[in-house]
């Protein structure tokens, strides 16, 4: 996994993103003049069609949220008015646990849907990172800082690549103990970890998605 520390340069949903934070208009531009400088980085080349990502309850233990700007590769036949990059949340989960996952990638007329997991054996994750322009869910947060220099998080393991998960210096960003949202809803761009394991796993083109 990378480091998920990225060069990046201005793009789009930054009001999403603000939303989400709770962010005032002056640290959003803040934040689109740090991409600008070159202060995120993006090494992770998305193919640009976003899934969608449900599950009934996610439960995590060490948790870090900051920005940061996906890339496509050049002339990406997904691209359309993006320029090829897409404004994103990081969220970063130490070890993740969750119930019901279903993930559905739209094909045009049809949906690749795939189900795993259940109360008695869910979805289970090390160093989960996921890409997102959208995340909705009710959530609880156990010691949790609001507003910490990404740079400085220290809550995630990266067990690929040893050392934390962490954002650029100067971004903005939030990290907790835990983590507990149920009724989760995301619509992402990417998604790594360094162990995925899917109980029940299932496979197969549907009429809808998630």
């Amino acid at each position: 996994m990378d480091t998920r520390e990225r060069t990046a340069r201005p793009g789009v949903r930054w009001k999403r993103f603000g939303a989400m934070f709770g962010l005032t208009a002056v640290l959003s531009a803040v934040l689109v003049a740090l991409t600008a400088q070159g202060v995120l980085a993006a090494n992770f080349s998305i193919s640009g069609m976003p899934f969608t990502v449900t599950a009934t309850q996610l439960h995590g233990d060490g948790f870090a949220q900051f920005a940061t700007i996906d890339n496509m590769i050049e002339d990406s036949p997904n691209a359309g008015d993006t320029g090829g990059q897409v404004v994103v949340i990081v969220s970063a989960i130490d070890r993740a646990e969750l119930t019901k996952l279903c993930q559905s990638v739209s094909l045009g007329g049809m949906h690749l849907k795939i189900t795993a997991g259940d109360a008695n054996t869910p979805v289970k994750a090390e160093s989960l990172v996921v890409d997102s322009d959208l995340v909705a869910g009710d959530a609880n947060f156990k010691n949790i800082d609001i507003g910490q220099d990404a740079s400085t998080f220290d809550r995630v393991n990266d067990r690929r690549n040893g050392g934390k998960i962490k954002g650029g210096e100067g971004v903005f960003g939030q990290q907790a103990e835990t983590v507990d949202i149920a009724n989760l809803r995301q619509n992402n761009y990417a998604t790594t970890a360094a162990r995925f394991t899917l109980p029940h796993l299932r496979m197969a083109f549907s009429g809808d998605g998630c």
